[in-house]
């Protein structure tokens, strides 16, 4: 495994990555902020698109890398038409079953990196990931076993993805209970950077009321929203940034370009945080 980033050095960065659907690309821009800044997160914790760009900088991909493989997925909607086809149901009986169209594993499978470990174990940087356990109606936090199925257990949105089975466990989505999980990095960590895309809903255009899918995913953007403005009233990261999102909708994947474009002033806010950050220390020194 490759060292953790000695206290002494640097301070240890704690990488808190949220849900938020196609707007968590804007996650690129931290990852690039921190390499550009000479820092390296010592742990990385995500829910949903959070936890697939966080499985990525777990495994040292440095944001140049997660953005080259965001763009060569994302870059090209007849490739990615092509890779949800194959992911499509393969039965009739699937089609009328009721149940939701995609196995959120075989997604993770056919978009993440085929270089990240298998295990968490094996990832070089501590990694946890949430998911929303339906039975036990709590959260469940992941930092063990398959990094692949754990990553779709926090992806699997209702009436998108399939339900996860895992350690007997049913799990949905992580966005469900806490969509921006900084309080599950170490207690260690010396400074926080979380970035929370989920934004608000889109309204619709040319129509007084949004349809019925734009309002399911606008109830879970208010729920999520709730969720995170109740969890800063008694901790707060050291740096937070909310990339400008709100104008990008939840499934926007195809617009892999327009997203990192639209939200590139991100980077420097993460900067700039970090630095008013260490400055203050310096001071305080």
């Amino acid at each position: 495994m490759n060292p953790i980033i000695p206290a002494s050095a640097f301070p240890r960065i704690g990488l808190a990555l949220g849900g938020g659907g196609a707007r968590g690309l804007a996650h690129v821009h931290v990852v690039e902020a921190l390499d550009e800044l000479g820092l390296k997160a010592a742990a990385v914790t995500g829910c949903s698109i959070g936890a697939i760009i966080g499985a990525g900088v777990a495994a040292g991909m440095s944001g140049a890398e997660v953005r080259e493989h965001v763009l060569s997925v994302l870059g090209k909607p007849a490739d990615v038409w092509a890779r949800i086809w194959q992911l499509r149901p393969r039965n009739f009986s699937e089609l009328i079953s009721g149940i939701p169209l995609f196995d959120p594993e075989a997604v993770v499978t056919a978009f993440l990196p085929e270089t990240i470990p298998a295990a968490f174990a094996d990832l070089p940087i501590p990694f946890a990931t949430v998911a929303t356990d339906f039975y036990g109606t709590s959260e469940l936090e992941i930092t063990d076993g398959p990094v692949r199925r754990a990553v779709a257990a926090s992806i699997a949105l209702p009436a998108i993805f399939r339900p996860v089975e895992y350690d007997g466990l049913t799990l949905l989505d992580g966005g469900l209970v806490n969509p921006l999980p900084f309080d599950k990095l170490p207690e260690a960590i010396d400074l926080v950077v979380a970035c929370d895309v989920v934004g608000t809903p889109v309204r619709p255009d040319k129509r007084s009321v949004p349809n019925a899918r734009e309002a399911l995913f606008g109830a879970s953007q208010v729920l999520m929203q709730s969720l995170i403005t109740e969890k800063l009233k008694s901790r707060h990261p050291d740096v937070l940034v909310r990339p400008p999102v709100s104008d990008i909708r939840v499934l926007d994947f195809m617009k892999a370009r327009e997203i990192l474009e639209a939200t590139a002033s991100v980077k420097d806010e993460v900067k700039r945080g970090i630095d008013a950050v260490l400055t203050g220390w310096d001071v305080e020194a």
